[in-house]
């Protein structure tokens, strides 16, 4: 019989050798530690704000001019013309209303002017009492005048026969020393001649008295006239104040706001509509130093906008400002507000507005470009279209 035998193994201490250089055991090391998800999420962010930002740089900056031109972004512009009352009172109608358009001279609104017509008729009245006046007096004067005329006529007559009667005088005188006339009769020439000076200087002070009324009479026709000229220089002053009391538009223009309403009460310049003019539409822009030097007052420019996609819009500069300036926010390009940069206008052709008076819109942004270069060309997208001038 075979019998297996199996060994088992125990396992036993180690016994350490003296001899051997004793090696210490190297601990396990640590697992590495990892990083929280909250930071990858943020660099990859930044990752993908510097790609984009990148990427939108290079794709969307602006396209660099054709040679000879500058360019700058702006808004379409006019002139703020408020109607306002001359003295205060009260808004009877406002016979326009927002965005209708208007022409030179047509009524807008009508000002309360009862008192002030009063005044009117008074000052009329003043003229016509006045006018009559000068009638009377010169009446008056043709009067005075004949009242003169007789006065002397009498003087005249009373000098002929004072002439005779010193004649007679003087023969009765001389036959009186001869004996041939009597002492009665002398005396009686004497008298005569006594009664005729004093009848001619009494003619005389009547004559110098007629030429005093007579005088008095014109100096009457002098104030009177007087007198109605400031008559009439007042009624001139109410009708000019009834006039201020009816609001017209000094200009052609689109109402942009209703700012007082019929009823209401306004005090001396006190606003009633708000208005652009249509005849000074312009764009401002701004531009760089090295640009505007180059700008010229008067310089062709064009005007780009969305609402006329398929023309340019003529124009000229107008002002260029001499004094560099922070741009405003309004200019689209934000680095741009951070510029020193030049105001520069473009004011719009007087002949393109007249066609396009329904289209124009103010606050409408755009481009736009001026010649640098006197010789430059522009280019196709920039040309005015006659035809499109036409049709419209």
């Amino acid at each position: 019989m075979t019998s297996t035998q199996e060994t088992t193994a125990v396992a036993r201490p180690a016994v350490p050798n003296p001899a051997a250089p004793s090696v210490k055991p190297k601990p396990a090391p640590a697992p590495a530690a990892k990083a929280p998800a909250h930071a990858w999420k943020g660099l990859v962010v930044v990752a993908l704000v510097l790609g984009g930002g990148a990427w939108g740089w290079h794709a969307f900056k602006p396209a660099p001019g054709p040679l000879g031109l500058g360019s700058g972004n702006g808004r379409i512009d006019a002139t703020q013309i408020d109607i306002a009352t001359q003295a205060a009172g009260r808004v009877i109608e406002v016979l326009v209303h927002e965005g209708d358009s208007v022409k030179v001279g047509q009524v807008l609104a009508r000002m309360k002017v009862d008192t002030l017509e009063a005044q009117r008729d008074q000052a009329a009245a003043r003229v016509e009492q006045a006018t009559a006046d000068i009638h009377t007096a010169k009446v008056m004067v043709g009067l005075r005048e004949r009242d003169l005329a007789a006065t002397a006529a009498r003087t005249l007559v009373q000098l002929a026969d004072l002439k005779m009667a010193r004649q007679h005088l003087a023969r009765s005188e001389n036959l009186a020393k001869d004996g041939a006339a009597s002492a009665q009769q002398r005396d009686d020439d004497r008298d005569r001649v006594a009664s005729l000076e004093a009848a001619v200087a009494a003619s005389v002070a009547q004559e110098a008295a007629a030429q005093q009324a007579v005088l008095a009479a014109k100096a009457m026709v002098l104030s009177n006239l007087a007198a109605r000229k400031a008559a009439e220089a007042s009624l001139a002053q109410v009708e000019a104040s009834l006039d201020d009391n009816i609001l017209v538009a000094p200009t052609a223009a689109r109402v942009q706001s209703r700012l007082a309403e019929p009823g209401e009460v306004l005090g001396n310049g006190g606003k009633v509509l708000n208005m652009i003019d249509l005849t000074d539409v312009y764009m401002t822009f701004f531009v760089p130093e090295e640009v505007a030097g180059r700008i010229a007052l008067g310089a062709e420019a064009r005007i780009a906008v969305d609402a006329f996609p398929n023309q340019a819009i003529p124009a000229k500069i107008s002002f260029v400002d001499s004094t560099a300036q922070f741009t405003p926010k309004t200019v689209e390009t934000a680095s741009e507000r951070q510029k020193l940069m030049f105001r520069v206008k473009a004011k719009v052709d007087a002949d393109w507005m007249q066609q396009h008076l329904p289209q124009v819109k103010t606050g409408v942004p755009g481009v736009a470009w001026v010649k640098l270069d006197p010789n430059a060309t522009w280019p196709s997208n920039l040309q005015v279209k006659a035809a499109n001038a036409k049709k419209e």
